[in-house]
């Protein structure tokens, strides 16, 4: 379910990011009417670049942490939860099983 949620979202960010083909046209427009030099024009669509990308970056940690928020508000079970869960389960049962072997020695 997790998974599935995390994908939706991030799905949603995808299609954010191929908004980037859009703001690069329209960086490349203004440093054309803002008369750049081609080495000013470059710096400035890698600064939006940079930019973008940082922003993209924090976007997708808050959609993630959104969601591990609200899968915890509907009370499911992460992945990593659940591993931990065997893992316990594991443990529990070596100690069991070498607890039995010394009372029957």
């Amino acid at each position: 379910m997790f998974d599935l949620v995390k994908k939706s979202m991030l799905a949603g960010v995808g299609l954010a990011l191929k908004a980037w083909d859009e703001v690069e046209d329209m960086a490349k427009e203004m440093a054309e009417q803002g008369k750049m030099t081609e080495t000013e024009g470059r710096k400035f669509i890698d600064e939006l670049q940079s930019r973008y990308e940082e922003t993209q970056k924090k976007l997708e940690e808050r959609v993630e942490r959104s969601v591990k928020e609200l899968l915890k508000k509907m009370d499911v079970v992460t992945q990593d939860e659940l591993k931990g869960l065997k893992k316990e389960i594991r443990d529990l049962k070596k100690l069991i099983s070498n607890q039995d072997d010394g009372e029957t020695s």
